[in-house]
């Protein structure tokens, strides 16, 4: 079974991309909450076989991940395709002098990228991650709290949305994380409003493996 996580930093974790890089194993997943995930199961399952390919890459939108699909994702040919994506599109539209609150290009990019990947393989299991954020400390000046908030609210419902439509797990995790804060203080789960610690990766990773149980018919790892 292949794994394929796809995204923008949260996923891509700093992961080795080029083609000289390949040979060194240690750093082709990188290291976030897809390193946790990919290590737990196939610590636990060495012999089912997972085969696990991150190409999440820092800065995208889904306009981008879109725009990179074709050699991206369906070239690789997944059995499991996971995807989170939304902060950028929430922090590029929330800059813009005419905001878009319904997320509309996201959700039409994100609809196609699922879209041709069913059409790929029809019996594709779909992961669909919710996107997240703490608008009051993330690093941007172009824009206020209270309009990337909006956004990402939107695009929240896009992926609730999605996932029903194309019968995918969706994961919530901005409850997660609100609740999270009620235990240590912002910066300790998102250290700059949008990018997880170590300790918010590990958040993301134990919500992932509870959910897709089912997909990898295996039992809950943490």
């Amino acid at each position: 079974m292949k794994i394929l996580f796809q995204g923008d930093s949260i996923t891509d974790g700093n992961r080795y991309k080029s083609k000289s890089a390949e040979w060194d194993k240690n750093h082709q997943i990188g290291h976030s909450y897809v390193y946790i995930v990919t290590g737990l199961l196939g610590m636990q399952y060495p012999e089912r076989g997972f085969s696990f390919v991150n190409r999440g890459v820092s800065g995208n939108t889904a306009k981008l991940l879109a725009d990179r699909w074709q050699t991206d994702a369906l070239d690789i040919a997944p059995d499991v395709l996971s995807v989170l994506v939304g902060v950028n599109d929430c922090l590029v539209g929330s800059a813009r002098p005419i905001k878009d609150f319904s997320a509309s290009e996201y959700e039409e990019n994100y609809r196609l990228i699922l879209s041709q990947s069913l059409a790929k393989n029809p019996n594709l299991h779909i992961v669909l991650l919710e996107p997240f954020a703490y608008p009051e400390i993330q690093k941007a000046e172009a824009s206020s709290p209270s309009i990337r908030r909006a956004i990402l609210k939107s695009e929240q419902r896009i992926v609730r949305r999605l996932a029903s439509e194309f019968h995918a797990v969706f994961i919530p995790l901005q409850a997660l994380f609100d609740q999270a804060r009620e235990i240590r203080e912002p910066e300790y789960w998102l250290w700059d409003g949008t990018h997880p610690t170590e300790a918010g990766h590990a958040l993301i990773a134990r919500e992932f493996l509870k959910a897709t149980n089912r997909i990898f018919q295996t039992e809950a790892v943490i």
